[in-house]
């Protein structure tokens, strides 16, 4: 349900002919959030099946638009100059899902919102690592101007697509930094909600491995998209259930103790 709305959003610019129909329709997801959260019945059918579950679990509005405000930015800008810059679109593009679905899960602690915004940006500056070459071809650098600047790294070595010892040294530097991300999330986690947030921990613990294999790879992230086997993910997706059980039962003997 939310994944189809955010899916849809973000399609609207990635797969729109020209800039004029991406901003048309960003526009449209803006207007239709308002209807979602409205009134008014909403023209799509994401909308739609999204407006019966607002009220149910009671949906905050600010991430949706926070989303849609992400997803524009993808029309404006195709550098960030600092991190910071950075932060504020993965907040927008990714924490943005991560504390919608908290509310869908029903975490009450506020740590929750803690892990949710920092998950959300590890995961977003992971995949901005893995899809190096990827955003380059369609004219996008993500990677903060000052780290290129700092490493050494021209975006003629990003097209070139070769793992020099400054490329290496810029993706090792981002990846330590992706780490942090999904420390601090670890964290934040309130033990009480792990089952509540199974379904992240799982997204996280993917994620997590990707990012391994891209240092395992020795950061070469132009060869091929990096990518975890659905067999792996499914064995990720089982142990970190099996962990997240126990995880709650001991908690719980912990707290009558």
């Amino acid at each position: 349900m939310v994944w189809d709305f955010c899916r849809a959003v973000d399609d609207a610019v990635d797969e729109a002919e020209d800039a004029a129909i991406a901003a048309a329709e960003v526009l449209n997801w803006r207007a239709e959030v308002g209807r979602v959260f409205g009134p008014d019945a909403p023209l799509t059918p994401q909308g739609a099946h999204l407006k019966l579950f607002v009220s149910q679990f009671a949906l905050s509005r600010q991430p949706f638009d926070d989303l849609v405000d992400g997803v524009e930015m993808d029309l404006h800008r195709s550098r960030y100059q600092t991190f910071d810059e950075l932060a504020g679109y993965c907040r927008r593009v990714a924490s943005a899902v991560g504390l919608i679905c908290i509310e869908i899960f029903g975490c009450r602690d506020s740590r929750s919102r803690d892990y949710a915004i920092n998950l959300g940006l590890a995961l977003q500056v992971t995949n901005i690592i893995r899809d190096v070459g990827v955003d380059f071809a369609n004219g996008r650098v993500y990677l903060p101007q000052e780290d290129l600047a700092r490493f050494g790294v021209t975006e003629d070595a990003i097209r070139a697509g070769t793992v020099t010892e400054p490329m290496r040294r810029l993706l090792a530097h981002e990846c330590q930094r992706a780490r942090q991300f999904f420390n601090a999330a670890a964290q934040a986690m309130p033990p009480a909600e792990a089952r509540r947030l199974v379904a992240a921990e799982i997204m996280g613990r993917i994620y997590f491995e990707i990012l391994h294999r891209i240092e395992q790879r020795g950061y070469d992230v132009f060869t091929e998209v990096i990518r975890v086997p659905k067999i792996i993910r499914a064995r990720i997706a089982l142990t970190t259930w099996a962990m997240t059980q126990l995880s709650a039962i001991g908690f719980r003997r912990s707290a009558r103790a």
